[in-house]
């Protein structure tokens, strides 16, 4: 009988993409895998291959509904059907305290987290391996299957997947997509970090300058569209921001040549379709960390002293990195990447 994995990555969506190829080093080594995601990450785990099983755990509903008698119910619902599974082992990726209460109570026999792990996530674990970051030097990709290395498992082949797309959500951006008719390049330009945005008036520049040569589509949420609305500056471009779920997106930049972005989880979702050249822009992160990995990403970053500070707020007060990289040499790149049709498909 194969031996069950608890994983815990419940959040965010960028994170538990980074994850996945650990689950599918796992899988392939030959373990039963079960994965508690929150929202944020849900569509992108269940009826993954890299797992048997997802369970939900709905932290933005509970948020919302703040302290309560249902939430508790609903909680240990949850934990009775994960304690049911009698799990042989348990890795904590999150590795902060909202994932200490499911490592704690699990019922998993091993129950293994890093030595970096956070607000005393430890104390839910009885394994604890060296940190598995350093400097932020290293893909968080390939820090993460420093589980599966603990395990004995072989951790040279990188591999993502992510659920296939229904018939129905293929239909839904035929539809949407059916004005596209030169290659298409996809511009994702918001994230959740105020010092993460690019400069919008670069963003400008740049659509200003390749708008000929491509059809041009912009991507976000609902919340991004003054931001687009400022970049397209009355241009005429297809707008699909709040248009779109998680895996009707993972279709759209499935469909594109080129992806760009700062770094974010649109970024992460591009290049786990496997399909695009994808341009992350870096500005306050670690681009050795967090950039996508592979032959079809270019990740750019400023030189400023500061950089990468990883912070949310910019000590300096002056969020400088936001400025760099200067627009032409995005368009550089582009335009590279456009007149070489091997470098798109």
């Amino acid at each position: 009988m194969n031996k069950k994995i608890l994983l815990i990555r419940l959040s965010s969506l960028g994170d538990v993409i980074h994850t996945i190829p650990l689950a599918n080093a796992l899988k392939a080594a030959g373990y039963k895998i079960t994965w508690l995601v929150s929202e944020k990450g849900i569509q992108v785990i269940e009826n993954n291959p890299c797992v048997d099983k997802a369970i939900l755990i709905p932290i933005e509903k509970w948020k919302k509904r703040g302290f309560s008698l249902e939430n508790f119910k609903e909680y240990l619902a949850i934990l009775k059907e994960i304690r049911n599974e009698h799990f042989d082992i348990a890795i904590d990726v999150q590795m902060l305290l909202k994932s200490m209460y499911w490592m704690i109570f699990c019922g998993a026999k091993r129950k293994i987290i890093s030595k970096q792990a956070r607000e005393f996530s430890f104390l839910g674990a009885n394994e604890i391996i060296p940190k598995i970051t350093e400097n932020f030097e290293h893909p968080v990709i390939r820090n993460y299957m420093k589980y599966a290395d603990y395990l004995g498992v072989d951790t040279k082949n990188i591999v993502v997947t992510l659920p296939e797309r229904s018939q129905e959500t293929k239909q839904k951006i035929d539809e949407l997509l059916k004005n596209v008719e030169k290659p298409m390049v996809v511009i994702a330009p918001a994230t959740t970090w105020a010092p993460k945005h690019w400069n919008k008036d670069y963003w400008r520049e740049v659509v200003k300058n390749i708008k000929d040569k491509c059809s041009i589509v912009f991507t976000g949420g609902p919340k991004d569209n003054e931001l687009i609305e400022y970049i397209i500056d009355k241009g005429n471009f297809l707008n699909l921001a709040g248009k779109t779920d998680v895996l009707e997106l993972a279709e759209v930049f499935s469909r594109a040549k080129i992806v760009i972005a700062p770094d974010s989880g649109s970024t992460h979702l591009a290049w786990a379709t496997q399909k695009p050249a994808v341009i992350t822009i870096f500005t306050c992160t670690p681009l050795k960390y967090l950039a996508p990995i592979g032959d079809k990403c270019i990740s750019v970053i400023g030189n400023l002293p500061c950089q990468p500070c990883f912070k949310r707020t910019c000590y300096l007060k002056t969020n400088a990195c936001t400025n760099y990289p200067k627009p032409e040499e995005i368009i550089n790149i582009v335009n590279k990447l456009l007149s070489n049709a091997e470098n798109v498909v």
